[in-house]
């Protein structure tokens, strides 16, 4: 049978991160940590193992908020994207034992939950490596499939510009021609700068941000060099925009970015395929453009040619959740909160 256990050594955690191809640098010891300071919850990094062989990972986070305890992975209002479970290499396996095994682990996971905190809610969003969710499904929950865009960029640039829209090959082009663009490597003080700007571009759409200045700086601090890099952009000497990028040996994640819209220079196209093209003389092979939900960011992503993905939001409920899950989301209606 598989047992769960924790695993407090950011060297040991880190050692089964790289073992694992569905892991994210969201995964990274680092990255928890500083994810559960900054979001007021217990990390709980659980290791499945089999005996004294370990065949999975999953971190979670114990959060309460007034009388409702919670159990998610990754934590809420900091754009982590990605978390969750990830399998270990099954050194040959036959596929009906790594199923058992995966089974068994998440069974086991849930069994250490309810017995620690005895969470009223639990939500869990995968990385698009994690494709079976069955066990999540035989535990009870239920599934929302969503979506990202990712970039083949193991391949000749030349090959690899043609392939985007013509749009965003004459914008990179023109922005060029007409003026001094310079994108550069950045240090924490642009990392902080890009958040505050990605906070006001948000405020002018009327859309909500949370990501924290603090919070990031702390991640690039804590992070190691070729983890997180920040970009930034300036055209004729002024600041235009940034990109924060977080990175494993395979892929380059697109995390958080701001562009001057309304600038005559096409910061964005850039800003994307300079990280591109410095990516692939890494050996990087993949370019994750972060989030492929919405109808308006979707249809600039699709410019660079790339593969939907899927990952998934897991949820369950216990009965006294979903009946206070309805009286607020009723007394939001009308008005009372």
């Amino acid at each position: 049978m598989i047992e769960v256990e924790r695993v407090e050594s950011p060297a040991e955690w880190n050692a089964l991160v790289d073992r694992s191809d569905q892991t994210t640098p969201f995964h990274r010891y680092e990255m928890l940590s500083v994810a559960a300071e900054h979001s007021g919850a217990e990390l709980i990094p659980f290791v499945g193992v089999k005996g004294e062989e370990p065949i999975g990972i999953f971190p979670i986070y114990s959060l309460t908020k007034g009388l409702f305890r919670t159990a998610v992975s990754p934590p809420p209002e900091l754009e982590v994207n990605y978390l969750g479970p990830a399998q270990l290499p099954a050194n040959g396996a036959k596929q009906r034992k790594v199923e058992r095994q995966q089974t068994q682990m998440v069974d086991a996971v849930f069994e250490a939950l309810e017995a620690e905190i005895d969470p009223h809610y639990v939500h869990v969003r995968t990385g698009d490596g994690y494709a079976d969710i069955r066990p999540f499904l035989w535990n009870g929950f239920g599934a929302t499939p969503r979506f990202t865009y990712v970039v083949d960029i193991d391949r000749d640039t030349d090959d690899l510009f043609m392939s985007f829209s013509s749009d965003l090959r004459k914008n990179v082009k023109r922005s060029g021609d007409e003026h001094d663009v310079v994108v550069s490597e950045g240090d924490v003080s642009d990392a902080g700068r890009i958040i505050r700007g990605a906070y006001e571009r948000h405020a002018e759409q009327g859309v909500g941000y949370s990501v924290p200045p603090a919070f990031v700086q702390d991640l690039y601090r804590s992070l190691p060099d070729d983890v997180m890099r920040v970009y930034t952009l300036h055209a004729d000497g002024e600041f235009l925009g940034g990109t924060i990028t977080v990175e494993n040996e395979t892929t380059v994640y697109r995390w958080q970015t701001v562009a001057d819209l309304d600038s005559d220079v096409s910061v964005a196209d850039i800003l994307d395929w300079e990280i591109i093209k410095r990516s692939v003389d890494r050996g990087q092979t993949r370019y994750d453009l972060v989030d492929a939900n919405l109808k308006r960011l979707s249809n600039y992503k699709a410019k660079f040619n790339p593969t939907v993905r899927t990952y998934y939001e897991l949820e369950r409920g216990t009965a006294t959740f979903d009946v206070a899950k309805r009286g607020y989301l009723w007394l939001r209606k009308h008005g009372h909160i």
